[in-house]
């Protein structure tokens, strides 16, 4: 039987006309709602602040995404997590904490509008938030109409105190359904993202309602930690998808679900701890590589106001967010995973390929080192090109003879003086500049196809036909690599 993403590939080929390359042209038609075609990026509060939030933080927060450029490179979502409402009126409808936000939050949403940016707001489907104020279980049309009224853009809708009604995939559907039906109601373009933990596999019905939904228990600010407290390996099966799970928890999970994301509805591997000061640069490289090059919405988590030179400088790559903003909007497959002998102090330690296709023929490699020592790692092209060279055709695959340039992602990274100085001066960004970009004036779809030097890194080598990806990865780091072809330079079969 066809699986859903195939009979939704037949209908949409059915009611359009195909493309030049075979493919329907439907704007928006694997989305639900025709909103967020690609991941999602801006700024959550929860990870650094919890329920400490105020409107002088949120407002702050919100100039400082402008003044270091990170609203210019795609950070444009400034979410209000949890703890910001006093209870229910009389009437049925939410009210801002007043303490917190004395003006209310529609002026404050207003004024971040003004600066170029997008408001997202926290609630629960359950009777409470997790923080234990009143959820929006049972109450989704008032409480959709209320944001709608404010100007939210963007509604982030949890899993605590569901009143059990969750447990079979078609139990939580249908209790996120009704706010899914509730924002569409209110005529406002509202990106839906859905935080169930992984429970119920939203991965396999989700993307009919949402724009996004988490796929895993809460990240919490480790490499590769093991918790008991997030009991699962992998996705599938997983009946307790829990908290605290680690980076390496949540990208191995990753790989059997990699196919369910897709444009306008991704697997959400939650927010970057990027800064928050659990791992070192290796291991935050290593986590914002994977995150962006696995679709997943890229929502810093921590405090800017005390970002790192070096920390921004991770942040701020554009050549690594082109693969998180690629039209492609797919994410990469896991071609081989090893255990190593260089196990670390949590007793850990792998090494894996993972390797995607991007929309314009480009194959992105990442040869992620989770042992505990620098070493050599290689990819071969059979390995790189597994499907394409097992997909049925009786013709070897024509991406092993080719010769391929290769791009390291990471080797325009921002040096921390330069980084120093965008702290406390704020970007500067020329027309011709070669390592910096502003998606604001030229979005990363456009300046891919132009080819933007800020997009694809620094060339450092190539593979011939038949030939091995070789590179020197640090302990807990990755290689990121960018494979083009060389034009008219191909191997006859």
């Amino acid at each position: 039987m066809p699986s859903p993403f195939a009979l939704l590939a037949l209908i949409a080929s059915i009611a359009a006309p195909a493309s030049a390359k075979g493919y329907a042209n439907i704007p928006g038609a694997s989305s639900y709602n025709g909103l967020n075609l690609v991941p999602q990026m801006g700024w959550d509060d929860w990870n650094a602040f919890g329920c400490n939030v105020n409107e002088t933080l949120l407002f702050s927060t919100a100039q400082t995404l402008v003044s270091t450029g990170l609203r210019d490179l795609g950070y444009k979502y400034v979410i209000l997590d949890d703890c910001w409402s006093s209870g229910r009126n009389s009437s049925g409808y939410l009210e801002e904490d007043r303490e917190k936000f004395p003006r209310g939050l529609a002026p404050l949403i207003s004024d971040i509008h003004a600066l170029g940016l997008k408001f997202g707001i926290y609630s629960s489907a359950g009777i409470f938030t997790c923080g234990r104020y009143p959820g929006s279980l049972d109450h989704e049309e008032k409480d959709a109409a209320l944001w709608a009224s404010w100007g939210v853009d963007y509604v982030k809708y949890d899993n605590c105190f569901n009143q059990g009604r969750s447990g079979t995939p078609e139990i939580s559907f249908k209790r996120y359904e009704a706010m899914s039906k509730a924002l569409n109601a209110t005529g406002r373009s509202v990106v839906y993202a859905i935080c169930n933990w992984g429970n119920d596999d939203p991965f396999d019905w989700a993307y009919t309602i949402s724009n996004s939904w988490r796929m895993s228990g809460d990240i919490y600010d480790s490499f590769n930690r093991p918790d008991s407290r997030c009991p699962c390996d992998e996705a599938i099966g997983c009946r307790w998808p829990g908290f605290h799970c680690s980076v390496m928890n949540i990208l191995n999970k990753m790989a059997a679900i990699q196919a369910r994301s897709m444009s306008g509805a991704f697997n959400d591997m939650d927010m970057l701890e990027v800064g928050n000061g659990g791992q070192d640069d290796n291991e935050y490289v290593t986590h914002f590589s994977m995150w962006a090059l696995l679709s997943s919405p890229l929502l810093l988590g921590t405090n800017l106001a005390t970002l790192s030179p070096a920390n921004l400088a991770i942040l701020s790559n554009p050549a690594v967010i082109a693969l998180n903003q690629d039209p492609s909007a797919g994410a990469a497959i896991r071609k081989w995973r090893y255990l190593v002998a260089d196990k670390d102090a949590n007793g850990q330690g792998e090494i894996s390929l993972w390797t995607r296709v991007m929309d314009n023929g480009d194959t992105v490699v990442a040869l992620v080192n989770a042992g505990n020592a620098a070493r050599s790692m290689n990819a071969t092209l059979a390995d790189i090109f597994l499907d394409q060279s097992t997909g049925g055709t009786y013709r070897p695959a024509e991406e092993l003879a080719t010769n391929w340039e290769v791009w390291d992602l990471w080797g325009g990274r921002m040096a921390e003086a330069e980084a120093r100085a965008v702290i406390e001066s704020g970007p500067s960004v020329s027309a011709n500049s070669t390592m910096r970009y502003n998606a604001s004036a030229v979005g990363y779809a456009e300046g891919l196809k132009a080819n933007h030097p800020a997009l694809f890194g620094t060339k450092v080598g190539t593979v011939a036909p038949h030939g091995t990806l070789t590179a020197q990865v640090a302990r807990h780091s990755v290689g990121l690599f960018r494979l083009r072809k060389v034009a008219g330079m191909r191997d006859e079969l």
